[in-house]
């Protein structure tokens, strides 16, 4: 497994917020298609050094290719039409597809963006990619006879390989972003079965990335340990108090770790440490005690990545960088703390 052995490694999560030029350049009419490729490179190099200089350990480019994490991953899989708008994450809006046919991978629609990242930075690269369960949840369903035929044939003939293809491009670490992972939780043997059909004959790191589902993860820990993920990224500062300790009482928001040890799961955990929905910093020392608290129950340091709860694109970006440096010194401060 493609792991790292310093304590609580850093990493980022998924999406930024493009940069302002970038937008306005790219909707300009009368800016060629080739220039505005040269500009996503510009932003996504932008990107990939800023966040070496903050620290982190694995990263990617903030997704400044992708338009929306639904929308388009749709647009290059056959058996969807685009249905019309709809409301996501504050004023966000996406559009939604209906699935009227058998779902089929067309080709490597994140071919281009790894290749620049890899040749950009040589840091560990995880790569993010839309999760089956999601894509169908988030879906209208006028061809399936249940949505677990649905999910289960995404996993199989569309996310597994593009996993594939990614792999033979040299990724390493796959990040298979769920958030609608534990929204239901009566479908988790769904959701389950779904993550292992991807990473079946997948020669890479899994990691399965769940938040803001409304549900305490308590649905996710009896499978957890079934599941082929090496790492469960999962958002917890969004939960948790901001009083500093490493008490089961200020550290309420962290509970769910004990439900996953106690079901079994010894693998990695991203931890999240801060929220992103907010504007307001978390002190290090706050992320410190997070830390401290999840490797009192863990036991295992190596094994804990620190991660913001999920993308940061809802942020501006100086708040998002601001607060990765917060991830990135507040694990430090952990390090030390255990010496």
């Amino acid at each position: 497994m493609y792991s790292l052995t310093k304590t609580f490694p850093t990493q980022e999560v998924g999406s930024l917020k493009k940069p302002e030029w970038l937008l306005e350049l790219v909707r300009n009419k009368q800016i060629s298609d080739s220039d505005k490729s040269k500009a996503r490179n510009d932003a996504a190099y932008l990107n990939i050094k800023t966040l070496e200089d903050i620290g982190l350990d694995v990263l990617y480019d903030g997704e400044v290719r992708r338009v929306e994490m639904y929308e388009y991953p749709v647009r290059y899989i056959n058996g969807f039409e685009f249905a019309g708008l709809v409301r996501s994450w504050d004023n966000k809006y996406y559009k939604k597809a209906r699935c009227v046919d058998k779902v089929a991978y067309k080709t490597n629609f994140h071919s281009d963006e790894f290749e620049f990242v890899k040749e950009s930075s040589d840091r560990m690269l995880k790569v993010p990619v839309t999760g089956p369960y999601t894509i169908a949840d988030w879906s209208y369903n006028e061809y399936y006879d249940s949505k677990e035929e649905f999910v289960y044939d995404l996993a199989r003939n569309v996310v597994r390989p593009l996993m594939m293809d990614l792999i033979k491009q040299g990724a390493q670490v796959i990040q298979i972003d769920e958030p609608a992972a534990t929204t239901h939780p009566s479908e988790m043997k769904i959701f389950a079965e779904a993550i292992n059909e991807c990473a079946n004959g997948v020669d890479a790191k899994i990691a399965v990335h769940a938040c803001y589902s409304g549900n305490d993860y308590q649905a996710l820990a009896p499978y957890a340990a079934e599941m082929k993920a090496d790492q469960f990224v999962l958002e917890f500062a969004n939960r948790d108090t901001w009083k500093l300790g490493i008490t089961d009482e200020v550290r309420n928001g962290y509970s769910a770790l004990k439900s996953l040890k106690e079901h079994g799961f010894n693998g990695e955990i991203g931890l999240g440490v801060v929220d992103v929905h907010v504007d307001e910093m978390e002190p290090p020392e706050l992320v410190r005690d997070r830390l401290l608290y999840a490797e009192k129950i863990l036991e295992e340091p190596t094994k804990i990545y620190v991660n913001p709860d999920c993308g940061l694109r809802t942020r501006t970006r100086n708040v998002a960088f601001e607060k990765l440096r917060r991830v990135v010194q507040g694990a430090e401060m952990a390090r030390n703390a255990l010496k």
